[in-house]
């Protein structure tokens, strides 16, 4: 154990400055070196999505000292930017998990502490509310304390910039700076609720932004009338003990859904995620109480948003009656050919439309865009990419936007939120599910159109996580390696191509030569194949993970399913040869 370790231990686990939870629980791991080591050998690293870490003591741990330390950073920067940023203020919401309501609060003491006004939401949001909030207040940033769809073990603290969208790469350099100018965590400290309040600082958020956002969700309703002809769809939705019930089932009711079951067993809030190993709903096992559920009543479809409620999941009955859980590249498919092709209908689609998604999402998307004369722009993993073309676009007439996505169960319509959004996407999927139902079709039968129309294409994503500090290593040597090789490709793979965005060039392997990228500096690897084929590879910014992504594409089925194995075999053979090595 290092020194600087072990004496960040000490002091946590004796000053009395640290509450005594905190001290009882370093205290139980006093011989536990290796333990000891990895909550103190870093801070809990702040990027531009914020904070994400396992719940404890210790520097790179989320706790409420963590929380404090990051949101002091976040509060000098916004005092450097002057008096009018500090009345605009934050506006703060958190979900369901172990830790969030105090979190939360911490932070928006901290803030007001520092002259910021602070707008505290009265009970846990989603997601897509705290986006919208910010825009709706005017405030110059945000935090939204969540871990997204992480195992229980986690917790998080977004933080946002005044667009709505996460906060972008300089902003997050100058907090980052900031935090690290606090050389003793036992300096920080916050005025009382009580105070806060009575000053003014901290107005409390309540009902009347529910509504503000529902109102909002209802006008990017594209085709009332097929609902009303459908109110008695069968749906089933499952918050996942998470924070989407209410809205989602508040604005399918006020689009006159009839039939709508929610899974009592997941439906209250619950950060220990009962029912679930994880509450990912990309995930089969987590849309089990669902399907069964639907099979019971009959239903449909079965959706499911996540904790915070900016990621949906989805299944559809098939033909024979058994369940498809569609991946994230489908149900972004599905959705923006029905916006597309539903406003083309109802004459709703203006020239210089947009649609925006990631590097690393499905090329089906750029056939379907093209079949509409839409723009589609493909950017760096993460929405806050999405939300930067949003404001680059639209906000400036340059464009209209229509719909983003990405390949991990993020969607975005309409421009008032700036993240990904499960309410909208939950309540686009029931919209088209009528639709279906209305042209005696199934939401299956439209993914079959679909690739009847743009041809067939099957991707995947991977994960291989390594924990702890030597798995952190593992991974960085691993990408390391990886771009020393870049010359060579991947043996027994038609590699015609690789980008690297650390580097910021596109290597071409049949001709030697090399082209700048446009796209901002980003630690990817991203390998063409031949025809439209692909393979993808980074470290996860928010988990011990380095991720993997295929795609291939062709109108043989069989062809394509072999092509992609052979393409997850032959990489992910050499990628765990450079981590294990």
């Amino acid at each position: 154990m290092g020194t600087q370790s072990q004496e960040a231990y000490r002091i946590w686990s004796e000053d009395p400055y640290f509450d005594a939870r905190t001290r009882a629980e370093l205290a139980a791991i006093a011989a536990d070196p290796l333990e000891i080591e990895d909550r103190f050998y870093k801070h809990l690293e702040f990027g531009t999505g914020g904070l994400r870490g396992i719940l404890g003591a210790g520097t790179n741990r989320m706790n409420r000292y963590t929380v404090a330390r990051a949101t002091t950073g976040f509060a000098r920067y916004i005092v450097s930017e002057g008096e009018e940023a500090m009345r605009r203020g934050v506006a703060i919401s958190y979900d369901c998990r172990i830790g969030s309501p105090e979190f939360a609060e911490i932070a928006a003491l901290v803030f007001a502490s520092h002259g910021i006004h602070v707008y505290l939401f009265d009970e846990l949001r989603p997601t897509p509310m705290l986006s919208f909030a910010v825009r709706r207040y005017n405030c110059f940033g945000g935090v939204m304390v969540t871990a997204s769809h992480n195992p229980k073990q986690y917790n998080g603290y977004k933080a946002y910039g005044e667009d709505g969208g996460q906060m972008p790469p300089e902003a997050a350099d100058v907090v980052l700076a900031e935090m690290n100018k606090v050389a003793d965590i036992r300096t920080l400290s916050w005025i009382s609720r009580e105070e806060a309040i009575e000053r003014g600082l901290v107005e409390i958020v309540g009902p009347d932004i529910d509504d503000a956002y529902n109102e909002m969700l209802l006008e990017l309703c594209i085709d009332p009338e097929v609902i009303r002809r459908q109110k008695d769809i069968g749906i089933v939705y499952t918050p996942l003990h998470g924070c989407g019930n209410r809205p989602v089932r508040r604005v399918l009711a006020s689009l006159g859904f009839e039939n709508v079951h929610v899974v009592p067993e997941q439906e209250l809030p619950d950060g220990n995620f009962p029912t679930v190993k994880s509450p990912n709903p990309e995930e089969r096992s987590a849309l089990a109480m669902g399907l069964d559920l639907a099979e019971k009543v009959g239903a449909e479809l079965v959706i499911a948003t996540d904790p915070d409620g900016d990621r949906t999941g989805l299944a559809v009955r098939l033909a024979d009656g058994e369940w498809s859980v569609l991946t994230g590249n489908q149900i972004g498919l599905l959705l923006m050919e029905y916006i597309l092709s539903a406003k083309e209908r109802a004459g709703q689609l203006p020239d210089n439309s947009f649609a925006v998604t990631t590097i690393v999402s499905t090329k089906l998307g750029r056939r379907v865009a093209a079949a509409y004369d839409v723009r589609l722009f493909e950017v760096l993993t993460g929405f806050k990419y999405i939300g930067e073309k949003i404001k680059e676009l639209d906000d400036t007439g340059l464009g209209h936007y229509q719909f983003g996505f990405e390949e991990s169960y993020g969607y975005l319509a309409g421009t008032s939120v700036r993240d990904k959004d499960a309410v909208v996407a939950s309540m686009l999927l029931a919209e088209m599910a009528a639709f279906a139902r209305d042209r005696g079709q199934t939401m299956a039968d439209l993914l079959e159109n679909l690739y009847a129309r743009y041809g067939y294409g099957l991707e995947e994503t991977l994960s291989l996580a390594r924990e702890g500090i030597q798995g952190t290593r593992a991974i960085q040597r691993a990408m390391a390696n990886l771009r020393e090789i870049r010359s060579e490709g991947i043996e027994g793979l038609p590699v015609s191509a690789i980008a690297d965005y650390v580097a910021g060039d596109r290597y071409d392997l049949e001709t030697g030569t090399t082209e700048e990228l446009t796209l901002p500096s980003s630690n990817v690897l991203y390998y063409e194949l031949k025809g439209d084929d692909w393979i993808c590879v980074r470290p996860s910014g928010t988990e011990p993970k380095i991720k993997v992504y295929f795609g291939a594409y062709g109108d043989d089925r069989d062809d394509v399913d072999r092509r992609l194995a052979t393409m997850r075999d032959k990489f992910l053979g050499r990628l765990e040869a450079e981590l294990d090595g």
